[in-house]
């Protein structure tokens, strides 16, 4: 931290507000975490982008105690739990229930100033849906992370880059941070020969609009997706049946039968001799 009041119309682009997770994502995932814990509400602040560059990937239990020797009061600010044995990432649920009590405190005395001291209401609290842990509550997710998950590891067995995860986007001219993509190829699927892409579920239309100025071709569907990087990634051609029904294939967890593994290689080699069948022969095969 710099110990200056966050603003939103600080002077200077490394001086731009952005939210920083404060447990690092990367380490997160190390550690088995989903996508729906390292997004929890409880672990994002604000920082000035200066602030955040400096931070980097670097774990609160190393950046705390620097932060609170320069500025004393700066972690309190921010609500952050100031028990040290929170700080590691082994403690990370432990500091997400620690520091969403202190958020739901803060938020409770601020709406009591609005209602000038009738806090009636502010005594009921909602049922917690069952089995539901209170620190993730907040975010939303469903689907979307075994989806991802799934996508990039299909990625992986096309012998293409995987993308990068919650990706930070940020305007290049004035260090802004505009949008966080669900899947990002900032350089391309081929660094520098193809254009930046992203995949982007259930976004709002802002979200679309920033990806489309920023260059980005994006994708809100992973079927439309895979079919760009079979046809245009690839160079595949989807009007011959066999090319076609591989490239549409669901994804899913279900082990190759020795039966589909051959069926799929001898559609390859079709595929890779020119050959054209019918529609009755490639069912035949794939067992249809």
């Amino acid at each position: 931290g710099s110990g200056l009041a966050l603003k939103s119309d600080m002077l200077g682009k490394m001086s731009k507000l952005e939210v920083h997770h404060i447990f690092p994502k990367a380490r997160l995932y190390d550690q088995g975490y989903s996508r729906r814990e390292v997004n929890a509400l409880a672990n994002f602040c604000f920082l000035t982008k200066d602030t955040n560059l400096d931070i980097r990937d670097r774990p609160p239990e190393e950046y705390f105690p620097e932060v609170e020797a320069r500025h004393p009061g700066a972690l309190a600010s921010q609500w952050i739990p100031l028990d040290p044995c929170l700080w590691t990432v082994d403690r990370y649920e432990d500091f997400l229930s620690a520091r969403q009590e202190l958020l739901a405190k803060e938020l409770n005395r601020r709406m009591a100033d609005l209602l000038h001291g009738d806090t009636r209401w502010l005594g009921a609290s909602a049922a917690k849906p069952e089995g539901q842990d209170s620190h993730v509550a907040a975010t939303i997710e469903g689907g979307e992370e075994a989806q991802l998950k799934a996508l990039n590891d299909w990625m992986a067995e096309q012998g293409l880059r995987r993308g990068e995860l919650d990706y930070d986007f940020s305007n290049a001219e004035t260090g802004e941070q505009r949008a966080v993509f669900d899947l990002a190829w900032p350089d391309g699927i081929q660094v520098r020969l193809t254009q930046p892409v992203a995949v982007l579920l259930n976004e709002e239309m802002d979200v679309l609009n920033v990806a489309n100025e920023g260059g980005y071709r994006y994708f809100t569907d992973i079927e439309e997706f895979r079919r760009y990087v079979r046809v245009e990634i690839q160079g595949e051609d989807l009007s011959d049946p066999v090319a076609a029904a591989l490239a549409n294939a669901p994804v899913d967890d279900e082990p190759v039968t020795p039966g589909e593994a051959e069926a799929i290689a001898e559609g390859k080699r079709d595929v890779a001799a020119g050959r054209v069948i019918s529609e009755a022969e490639l069912r035949e095969r794939l067992g249809l």
